[in-house]
C-alpha cells in the first residue's frame, strides 16, 4: 500500500476535504551507468563530505541550516519548516478555477495523486464530478519539501491529481529563440503544401493509448551493449561517433509530404484490411 507524502485537505471556497498526498511517478526505467576512471575502469564514487573536517557525512546526520551572516546557521527540523505555516504545509489551497485547456503542456512539472482520507469521499468525489462536468482545472497553492507551488486539480478517471505547474518567471521567453515568422507566403510555402500537411497530420491521428508508448532507444541500446558483451568488448572506452550533419535544406517538401501521407493511409488501409474492418 502507498504511503502518502503528508495528509492534509483540499480547500475551495469554504469547503474542506480531508486528503492524503501521494507521488505519482513510478520508478524510472533506464539503464543504470557507473561512472568510471578512464584511467583503469576503476568506479568512481559520489560522497557528502564535511567541509572541514574532511570526513564523510551520513545521510542520518545531516540537517538544514538557514545561513543568515556569514558562517552563522540556524538550524531547522522538519517540526520547524512545518510550525512556520502549519495550514500552508498541510493544504493544496484552491484559489482560481481556469478551463483545463488552456494550461499550456510547457507549464506542467510533476504529478501527485489525490486521495480522500477519513470521511473526505463525498467532497472528493463531489470536487471531481464537479470539475469533470465544468472541463476546470483548480489552480492551487502547495508546500511541498519546504517549497510553495502552484499546481492544476484535475481528474484523471476516478483520480484528482495534483500537477505541479512551473511559474511564468520560471521559463524562457519564446521571443528569446529564432524561430520562422507566421507569414508562410514570405517562406515559400504555398497552399498546396499547407494542404498536404494538413492532410498527413489528418491521416495519423488516432485515440490516445499512453500503454503504446515505450522506450525504444533504451531496448536498442540494452541489445547494443549485450552484442559488446558477447563479442568481448567488457574493457574498452570508445567516444560516441558524432551525430551525421542536418541537410541544409529540404529540397522537395510537397513529394516528402504527399509520400508520407501515401504511406501512412496505405498502412491503414493494410490494417483495416487485416481486421477485416
Amino acid at each position: 500500500m502507498a504511503r502518502p507524502i503528508w495528509k492534509g485537505s483540499i480547500s475551495f471556497g469554504l469547503v474542506n476535504i480531508p486528503v492524503g498526498l501521494f507521488t505519482a511517478e513510478g520508478k524510472e526505467k533506464k539503464l543504470d551507468f557507473h561512472l568510471l576512471d578512464r584511467t583503469d575502469l576503476s568506479p568512481v564514487g559520489y560522497r557528502k563530505i564535511n567541509k572541514r573536517t574532511g570526513k564523510e557525512v551520513a545521510s542520518g546526520e545531516m540537517v538544514k541550516g538557514y545561513e543568515f551572516e556569514r558562517g552563522q546557521y540556524v538550524v531547522l527540523t522538519e517540526e520547524d519548516l512545518k510550525r512556520a505555516n502549519a495550514r500552508a504545509t498541510q493544504t493544496v489551497e484552491i484559489i482560481d478555477f481556469v478551463d483545463s485547456k488552456d494550461i499550456h503542456p510547457i507549464f506542467f512539472q510533476k504529478p501527485y495523486f489525490l486521495a480522500p482520507v477519513g470521511r473526505g469521499e463525498k467532497g472528493y468525489a463531489l470536487l471531481r464530478e464537479a470539475l469533470k462536468k465544468t472541463g476546470k482545472a483548480g489552480v492551487a497553492k502547495v508546500v511541498i519539501h519546504s517549497k510553495e507551488y502552484i499546481g492544476a486539480v484535475v481528474p484523471y478517471g476516478r483520480v484528482l491529481v495534483l500537477d505541479l505547474i512551473r511559474y511564468a518567471d520560471e521559463l524562457k521567453k519564446p521571443e528569446t529563440i529564432e524561430v520562422p515568422e507566421e507569414d508562410l507566403k514570405k517562406l515559400g510555402v504555398t497552399d498546396k503544401e499547407l494542404e498536404m500537411a494538413a492532410r498527413l497530420v489528418e491521416s495519423m491521428i488516432s485515440d490516445w493509448q499512453p500503454d503504446k508508448y515505450h522506450d525504444t532507444y533504451k531496448d536498442e541500446l540494452l541489445s547494443y551493449i549485450k552484442n559488446k558483451i558477447a563479442a568481448g568488448e567488457t574493457a574498452r572506452v570508445e567516444e560516441a561517433a558524432p551525430p551525421p550533419a542536418p541537410a541544409a535544406e529540404v529540397i522537395d517538401l510537397m513529394s516528402l509530404l504527399k509520400k508520407s501521407v501515401e504511406e501512412t493511409e496505405a498502412a491503414k488501409a493494410k490494417a483495416r484490411k487485416a481486421s477485416g474492418g
